[in-house]
């Protein structure tokens, strides 16, 4: 790795991915990210749901 005249580390060109918006969620993989998605959810915002629910 190349350093600069400063000591820190250069920026490297890297090549670049096209992003795309199409995400399969039918299979096992897509399940699996729908459920891991919701855990967090319902971790980041659990006052919010318990409110939701005592209405």
């Amino acid at each position: 790795m190349t350093r600069t005249e400063h000591g820190l580390p250069k920026a490297e060109k890297r090549p670049h991915i096209k992003a795309s918006k199409k995400l399969d969620l039918s299979g096992v993989e897509g399940k699996q990210i729908i459920k891991s998605e919701t855990k967090l959810a319902l971790r980041s915002h659990k006052k919010t749901f318990d409110r939701l629910a005592d209405m």
